[in-house]
């Protein structure tokens, strides 16, 4: 058993840990060996961290890419498969209740039997499920497809957080973290742009052949480049209802929760952007859709703009201080979005300028709650990974279709529902995470870890 020496960073410690870190899940150094292959012979510190970073960072962009590629093929696929509007969007429920179940589920069992097995296992899942989504003869049959291909979607996601937890430590994993948080705000702008050009030239279910094929591109990185990174010695050993056991003691923890439904929140406001933003600008401000793509696209810049300040910032600053400004940031850009609709009225460039000030504060949370809440589980990452992306996707899943109950002549809804998510994520930052006491800081990383 490796585990590191304590620090003031380990507070709020798991029971029977009186440092949070001494426990078959503390990972190696980034530059010391930190496992084995599926076999037993490969080293982690062999493998390039910029190719691990990419490939896990890719791994991440599946599921978004899988939300939001087809989207543009709704209603050819209504009208192909004889069914209504409504059953063709439960198939992205579908989806997203299996991207939340699958992560709940595949993130504590990797504590006990490892990474790498259960990251091809999904890779090759979400492949054979896009093709079973690309030739579903109904839309029953489709819809289950999309929950399965969710559930092998997840695994990348909830195992590349906890591969990079594994693997670094101090300030290398927030940098690597911005990346991934980097790619997530990257991959919802491309995806639909990516379906549509499937979409000029072939059917709807082209979609789903061309996510296998980046399925099978992605296997095939996963074996090359992607190790065991929690070798036998380091795993659970009481097994799979202790693994369970120790998510369920993860959620009695004030400051890793506090941490997590910050994400969470922040999260709601991002899906409700999201799901708001088409007929926010299309709708009431009447641009046209490729200005509308244009706009969403230079949103996705501010969160890129932001991962990148993160990335400048983790070595001289600590992580409680930037996820305290992002939250800031989020909860100024939201307010100022009520005001202005309320005071002035619909101004395109109003609208689009706080947009882009709350998505510049999100580029900031998404790494900040990553890094801080997987060095407060380093007992148990897949764990914590497993409760960071599935309460993320379920708050994101709750809010985005609520915009839509609220009316269609104003984007107050959508200003007021992102105003709750982020004064709910300052309230949560505030109560549970208290930030001033600086819980999770990594070695390293900032003022505090060095």
């Amino acid at each position: 058993m490796i585990s590191p020496s304590p620090s003031p960073s380990h507070q709020n410690a798991a029971p029977g840990s009186p440092d949070g870190s001494s426990s078959p899940g503390s990972p190696a150094g980034s530059g010391s060996p930190a496992g084995h292959d599926a076999s037993g012979k490969a080293d982690p510190s062999a493998v390039r961290p910029a190719v691990l970073v990419t490939v896990l960072a890719s791994l991440t962009a599946v599921a978004p890419l899988a939300i939001d590629m087809y989207v543009p093929g709704f209603p050819a696929m209504g009208e192909a498969l004889g069914t209504s509007s409504a059953a063709v969007q439960l198939t992205m429920t579908a989806f997203l209740a299996g991207l939340v179940v699958g992560q709940l589920l595949i993130g504590p069992l990797s504590d006990r039997t490892g990474r790498r097995g259960l990251l091809l296992g999904g890779t090759v899942g979400f492949v054979l499920f896009s093709v079973a989504c690309a030739v579903a003869p109904d839309i029953t049959l489709l819809t289950v497809a999309r929950f399965l291909q969710g559930v092998a979607a997840a695994a990348g996601m909830v195992l590349a957080r906890a591969v990079l937890t594994d693997r670094f430590q101090g300030a290398d994993l927030p940098r690597h973290f911005a990346v991934l948080s980097q790619i997530m705000g990257v991959a919802p702008v491309a995806a639909p742009v990516l379906g549509g050009a499937v979409l000029s030239v072939s059917t709807w279910r082209a979609v789903f052949a061309v996510l296998a094929v980046i399925g099978v591109l992605l296997l095939l990185a996963v074996v090359r480049t992607v190790p065991e990174t929690l070798p036998p010695e380091r795993r659970h050993a009481d097994g799979l209802a202790g693994t369970f056991r120790a998510m369920g003691a993860l959620l009695g923890r004030r400051t890793f929760m506090g941490y997590v439904l910050v994400l969470a929140c922040v999260s709601a406001a991002l899906f409700t952007y999201i799901s708001g933003s088409s007929f926010v600008f299309e709708e009431i401000h009447g641009v046209s859709s490729t200005l509308y793509s244009l706009i969403f696209a230079g949103n996705a810049i501010g969160i890129l703009l932001a991962g990148a300040v993160f990335s400048r910032l983790t070595g001289r600053l600590r992580l409680n201080t930037l996820l305290s400004a992002g939250v800031g940031v989020v909860l100024l850009g939201a307010l100022a979005q009520v005001l202005l609709v309320v005071a002035v009225g619909e101004t395109l460039a109003g609208t689009w300028a706080t947009l882009f000030v709350t998505c510049f504060g999100m580029g900031l949370v998404f790494p900040a709650t990553m890094s801080l809440a997987q060095s407060l589980a380093r007992h148990a990452p897949g764990a914590a990974s497993a409760l960071l992306g599935g309460l993320q996707f379920l708050f994101g899943a709750v809010a985005s279709p609520l915009v839509g109950l609220f009316g269609e002549d104003s984007s107050l809804p959508m200003a007021l529902i992102m105003l709750v998510a982020a004064v709910a994520a300052a309230c949560v930052l505030a109560g549970l995470a208290r930030p001033w006491q600086g819980h999770g800081e990594p070695e390293g990383a900032g003022p505090a870890g060095r």
